[in-house]
């Protein structure tokens, strides 16, 4: 038979066609809406603008560390401690009386930038002259189910893709053999994968997860990197075999670029049987780096692996690192509503760790293009939650801080009143720390959209501004 060029398929191919049939459906469902341009669906991609940063490292310390205990000082909590004074609350939205509560810690200026940190966190504290505190951030939802879906996708209540999934579908990643989103340890509660998911986006752009909170991390691994069952040469076989019969059925379709893009993304996940496990295994680094990241200490060991992978994949050329601090899915760490001490606790275990990641990045000049992102999803109130010895969520004044990347160091921006209960002088919205993170990347987040459901989405919605004054 002769082709039949109106409608572009002869007997052969449609044959052909025809007995791959169910590979064809199988492979058509994994594709889903992955079709991107160029040869990888991962490609490195050129930003819109010159970057400061290459890659992002978050480290999110979930349940909502109190900025009044930590790096915010407040000098009027020790003045009016125990006073009944009316403040508006966040969870019941009325003003009532509430008796103030000061630190339980001390506060000391720290670097040449004078900065007050709380005696939580001394290791933190020798750093203060490369670190950019944003003290005026405010944020949507006052439970941590709302707040840290909002902190992650820029949405309380939508299924919205993660900020590190937006990250990888405007610039791909670095290294070939290796995601481009990363997240070690993540909660399973308060949004879960919804957190690192996503969503609307092609899938490939997915967080890629190592373990799960609440496991040893030296347990945590890439589910199904590995397979035990034959030897690397047949499965080698295997592999090719299946690829080169997805490449005969995408030839001559409508949807070439689509399966194309699968099937690189498939190419990505077999050579990461090669890349991933030499990313996590740490048994070739020096004694003083471990020490240096408080591994082989009982309080610091766990959260210190966390770290030490994170710099591992930042100069692997992981574009989006996100480190949990967090107990497992229903026991947020710092969510301490009733015995404020027990920051104490997180703060031993996270303290080092985090200043080690700081130190070992400058040390090996991946600062200067690594931003650092550290904070919760909200902070705490400056009064004691119903006249205990905790304090409730506060969604209207808290800190983070920010290194690295292209923002200024030794640096503080904004501030919240007098009792660090609301945000007042220079607010950020989360929206606007969403705007800024990207905009260091050479992202203009206005122009980050994906097209779904008849209308452009972008990771800020319709707001969010950056944050100019932090940029150096």
């Amino acid at each position: 038979m002769t082709p039949n060029h109106n409608k572009g398929t002869t007997r052969r191919q449609l044959l052909g066609q025809a007995a791959c049939g169910f590979g064809s459906l199988a492979l058509t469902g994994l594709l889903s809406e992955s079709a991107m341009a160029g040869s990888s669906p991962l490609a490195a991609k050129k930003p819109h603008f010159a970057p400061k940063a290459k890659r992002i490292i978050f480290i999110f310390m979930q349940g909502g560390p109190s900025h009044v205990d930590t790096f915010n000082y407040k000098p009027r909590l020790d003045k009016d401690n125990g006073k009944k004074i009316k403040f508006r609350v966040a969870r019941s939205r009325k003003v009532t009386e509430e008796r103030v509560m000061k630190s339980p810690w001390s506060f000391k200026r720290y670097g040449k930038c004078g900065q007050m940190v709380s005696q939580l966190f001394p290791n933190i504290a020798r750093h203060v002259d490369d670190l950019c505190f944003i003290n005026s951030m405010h944020t949507n939802g006052v439970a941590h189910g709302p707040s840290t879906l909002f902190l992650h996708t820029g949405a309380t209540n939508l299924i919205r893709p993660s900020l590190g999934s937006w990250i990888s579908y405007g610039l791909g990643t670095e290294n070939e053999n290796l995601p481009s989103f990363m997240t070690i340890n993540p909660p399973q509660g308060n949004g879960g994968p919804r957190n690192y998911s996503s969503a609307f986006l092609p899938p490939v752009h997915q967080g890629i997860s190592i373990g799960k909170a609440g496991q040893p991390v030296t347990k945590s691994t890439i589910r199904h990197i590995n397979n035990d069952r034959y030897p690397a040469e047949l499965r080698k076989r295997q592999f090719d075999l299946l690829q080169a019969l997805n490449r005969q059925q995408a030839v001559g379709g409508p949807a070439d670029e689509t399966m194309e893009a699968a099937i690189q993304s498939f190419e990505l996940a077999y050579r990461m049987q090669t890349a991933a496990p030499d990313l996590a295994d740490i048994s070739a680094e020096k004694p003083k780096i471990l020490e240096r990241y408080g591994i082989g200490s009982k309080e610091t060991d766990e959260f210190g692996r966390q770290c030490l992978l994170a710099r591992r994949m930042a100069e692997r050329g992981v574009r989006y690192i996100q480190v949990n601090y967090s107990d497992n899915g229903d026991n947020p760490a710092w969510d301490q509503h009733s015995n404020l001490k027990e920051h104490a606790k997180h703060a031993k275990a996270s303290d080092k760790p985090v200043a080690g990641l700081l130190a070992d990045l400058k040390d090996r000049g991946l600062l200067e293009d690594t931003l650092v992102w550290w904070g919760g999803e909200f902070g705490r109130n400056p009064f004691a939650q119903n006249n205990g010895t905790g304090r409730d969520h506060n969604p209207d004044g808290f800190t983070v801080f920010l290194a690295g990347g292209g923002v200024k160091k030794g640096f503080s921006y904004g501030q919240t009143d007098e009792f660090g209960h609301t945000a007042v002088e220079n607010k950020v919205h989360m929206h606007d720390l969403h705007a800024t993170v990207l905009h260091l990347l050479g992202m203009d987040h206005e122009k980050l959209t994906y097209r779904y459901a008849g209308r452009d989405f972008r990771p800020t919605d319709v707001y969010g501004e950056v944050v100019k004054g932090i940029i150096a």
